[in-house]
């Protein structure tokens, strides 16, 4: 597996950690007052999915200048 396919399975397992949180989280609000690490635990995944997101999100257009970038040096 390459790279790009480990980003892009990690970003799937980290949605799916997200939403369970989440869950938790509305579970946790929904049986009173939720202790500080309940209401906080979505952020960690939320970063990472912001990060690997952006990534995928550029890598094409990198791709891309990268191959333009190239085929103008050799010209």
């Amino acid at each position: 597996m390459n790279w790009h396919n480990w980003i892009r399975q990690f970003h799937r397992w980290l949605s799916i950690a997200f939403t369970a949180t989440v869950f938790a989280n509305f579970v946790a609000m929904g049986l009173g007052e939720s202790p500080g690490w309940v209401v906080y635990a979505p952020l960690l995944p939320l970063f990472l999915l912001l990060f690997t997101g952006l990534y995928m999100f550029v890598l094409p257009y990198a791709t891309k200048w990268r191959s333009t970038r190239s085929v103008s040096a050799k010209a």
